[in-house]
């Protein structure tokens, strides 16, 4: 078996409320973990512009657009295909009268390969979701790209394990998850960094396989409705170890190289693919 790397990368800042400023900033976070030989590099959820799912309010739909038109789409598609790698870039997506969080995948030649829906959409205090998106319909899904096999959720997408599994199981090699999540309103003490890592890092153990969050970081105010964004973006190894990580305000990129083939070969050592029991598992789900 030939000898297979792939060099990854996570992005963390803060955002604010002018778009081409945000695209600027993402841009040259870009550039500079391609400079350290990134071949995969990873922005957070929504870097369109502030995180704005903390309150109801219809103007926000006005910055949507369909995919071959979003600005961030566009720009990151030119910046992937300059630089030679592959960039899943966040936005917010509108396809007709639907409205969808999405990620597009631009391949290293700068081509879109498609899009990601996100499935899992939550509404709670903070991230009121539902709101503004549909629930995804794309499925989920692992990318071919010219620098490896991929899998991407999107956020809320990362606490569900069935989410993993599914882009594993279609021969993802490592899995992406941008993200944006940080203080709850009801309780602006509450800390749950740990949480949302451990959730990542269990699906890294029991698939065998790396991960890698972006999260944003910075106080947000989407009139008057304040949101904390705690950082710790992260990558992990196939064994759930985490071998790059910020804390709550470090500003800048991860970067981390794997060996494909040795985590292949230790995939296949522990068997956690042979050793489902599907005929079991229907009877169970409801």
């Amino acid at each position: 078996m030939a000898n297979r790397s792939i060099t990854v990368a996570a992005i963390q800042t803060s955002y604010g409320h002018d778009m081409e400023a945000n695209i600027a900033k993402t841009e040259a976070f870009v550039r500079e973990a391609a400079r350290m030989g990134a071949d995969v590099v990873l922005p957070s959820e929504l870097f369109q512009g502030i995180y704005f799912c903390t309150r109801q309010e219809p103007k926000w739909f006005e910055t949507a657009w369909p995919t071959k038109e979003h600005p961030c789409v566009l720009a990151m598609q030119k910046l992937a295909g300059e630089l030679g790698i592959v960039i899943p870039i966040s936005f917010f997506e509108k396809d007709g009268p639907r409205y969808y969080n999405s990620v597009a995948i631009a391949d290293a030649d700068g081509k879109i390969l498609g899009v990601y829906r996100k499935s899992h959409i939550p509404d709670g205090p903070g991230y009121q979701e539902k709101y503004y998106f549909r629930p995804g319909d794309t499925g989920f899904k692992m990318w071919k790209t010219k620098r490896g096999d991929l899998g991407v959720g999107i956020c809320w997408d990362q606490w569900y394990p069935e989410t993993a599994r599914a882009m594993a199981l279609q021969g993802a090699e490592v899995l992406f998850y941008p993200t944006a999540i940080g203080s709850e309103p009801y309780d602006t003490s509450l800390d749950t960094h740990l949480q949302w890592q451990r959730a990542m890092q269990g699906h890294a153990v029991s698939n065998a396989i790396p991960i890698v969050a972006a999260n944003r970081i910075g106080t947000e105010d989407n009139d008057g409705a304040t949101q904390k964004f705690y950082g710790h973006s992260f990558i992990a190894d196939h064994r759930g170890e985490l071998v790059k990580s910020f804390g709550a305000t470090e500003e800048g990129v991860l970067v981390h190289t794997f060996d494909l083939s040795l985590i292949e070969s230790y995939r296949a050592e522990w068997g956690f693919f042979r050793d489902r029991r599907t005929d079991l598992y229907a009877e169970s789900i409801i």
